[in-house]
Parts: C-alpha cells; sequence; structure tokens
C-alpha cells in the first residue's frame, strides 16, 4: 500500500515562474491624485500626458512601481520627484485593472489620494507642465485616469464625513466659513449654514481660538483651529 497517496507535491518559485512566466510579465504602478484648495476652488495637480496616443490629455502623477519598492514606497516617492512634498496626507484609495488601460502593455495601477495645502507647502513642481486644475473642469483625460480621478473624489467626500482629513487642506488657522467653503467644494453642494456649525461642534474636531479675522471683505468670524487631523492613516492630536 502506497504511503505517498494524498501527500502535496511540492515546487520551486523558480519553476512556479516559468509555468506562469506571462503572468510575471505584468506591470504594476501608482497613480496619485494629489488635492489641494485654494481661492475657493478644489482642485487637483495634473500633468499634460508626454504619450503620442494620448497627445494634449492631462494625466495624474504617477509611475511603474521599481522591483526594490513596495506600494506606498512608490507613491511617496512620486510625491518628492514631482512636488518636492513628503509630509503630505497619502490614502490609498482602489486598484484598476482593465486589460487595455495601458497602450504600452498590461499596467495594474493602484490609486492614492493626498491632501496638500497649497499656501502652506511651497511645491518645487519639477516639470512646467504640471499645473493645479480646477475638479469641476475636468472632461477627459489620459488612461483611465477620468475613473480614478473621479474614484478618489468620491472616496474623500466619504472620508471628509466620518474623520478629520479635510483639515489637511486647510491652513492652521481657518474660519467656519472657510471650512464650510471648503465642505461645498468638495461635495458640490450647498450647505445649510446653522446644521453646518451644528455638526461641527458636535463632532468636536474644532478648537475656538478667541481670534478674529482680519483684512477680510466681509464681517470678521471666530478663528479655529484643528483639535486632530489624518497623518499617514491615523488620527494625529495637535492640542
Amino acid at each position: 500500500m502506497s504511503t505517498n497517496k494524498g501527500k502535496l507535491s511540492l515546487k520551486t518559485a523558480e519553476i512556479e515562474k516559468i509555468s506562469h512566466l506571462d503572468y510575471f510579465n505584468i506591470a504594476v504602478s501608482v497613480d496619485c491624485v494629489i488635492f489641494g484648495y485654494e481661492q475657493n476652488e478644489f482642485k487637483v495637480l495634473l500633468i499634460e500626458s508626454d504619450l503620442e496616443e494620448f497627445k494634449g490629455k492631462l494625466s495624474l502623477l504617477g509611475d511603474l512601481v521599481r522591483p526594490d519598492e513596495d506600494l506606498d514606497s512608490a507613491s511617496y516617492r512620486i510625491l518628492k520627484e514631482r512636488t518636492g512634498l513628503d509630509d503630505v496626507y497619502l490614502q490609498q484609495v482602489h486598484t484598476f485593472g482593465a486589460i487595455q488601460r495601458h497602450p504600452s502593455g498590461r499596467v495594474i495601477t493602484t490609486a492614492y489620494y493626498s491632501l496638500v495645502n497649497i499656501n502652506h507647502h511651497q511645491l518645487k513642481i519639477s516639470d512646467n507642465q504640471v499645473h493645479w486644475h480646477n475638479v469641476a473642469d475636468i472632461r477627459a483625460m489620459a488612461f483611465d485616469h477620468k475613473q480614478i480621478l473621479d474614484t478618489c473624489h468620491e472616496m474623500l467626500r466619504s472620508h471628509i464625513m466620518e474623520h478629520p482629513v479635510i483639515f489637511n487642506l486647510l491652513p492652521e488657522k481657518f474660519s467656519l466659513r472657510l471650512l464650510q467653503d471648503l465642505y461645498e467644494a468638495i461635495l458640490g453642494v450647498q450647505l445649510d449654514r446653522r446644521n453646518f456649525r451644528k455638526k461641527i461642534s458636535l463632532k468636536d474636531w474644532v478648537q475656538d481660538l478667541d481670534e478674529m479675522e482680519t483684512d477680510v471683505p466681509h464681517r470678521p468670524g471666530k478663528l479655529y483651529k484643528a483639535k486632530a487631523k489624518m497623518s499617514n492613516g491615523t488620527i494625529t492630536g495637535v492640542i
């Protein structure tokens, strides 16, 4: 009677690779949706595509993942190389793997969104084709980047209702008017002033600084600061 019945037949990783060679020829990339807010406009940082197939179209900032880095490391590298930033909020959102999404071959990409205070961070943009664009004005884009942008935007809409991520887009001191303007820009709807302030108060996300706005074209409002904000996926207290 055989004693090998039911015994698992093992193989080396190299044999596994050779027997599935086509599967190991799929490229992996990351695409960063970098959001910002300036002059009452919710913006995204985009670059003009350098591929002939997408001539004249805008694309997200992205790159292939190098053999010696993981997904998160690749996304931070892209931010650092393209903008000079390395201390911003970054959130992994979704993976996109449509077969024909890239004209050069099979590329599976993972999308991240990042939140940048445009006025606080001095962006060292390495390419003069990189510019901020109003999210509401974006139409067709290169690759499937419009779908990626929309997916990240929708995820952010969900996150700002449950987590204090929105404060990464604001200056250290801000009015509730500015905070509401930002919410409205991201959500794409107008909010009732009284209900909005009540909800913010219940969340206990902000602290009254006992200071007033100055040099504003409207009635000065109170200034606040965030009690906590999101940093690298965790809530960080600031008071």
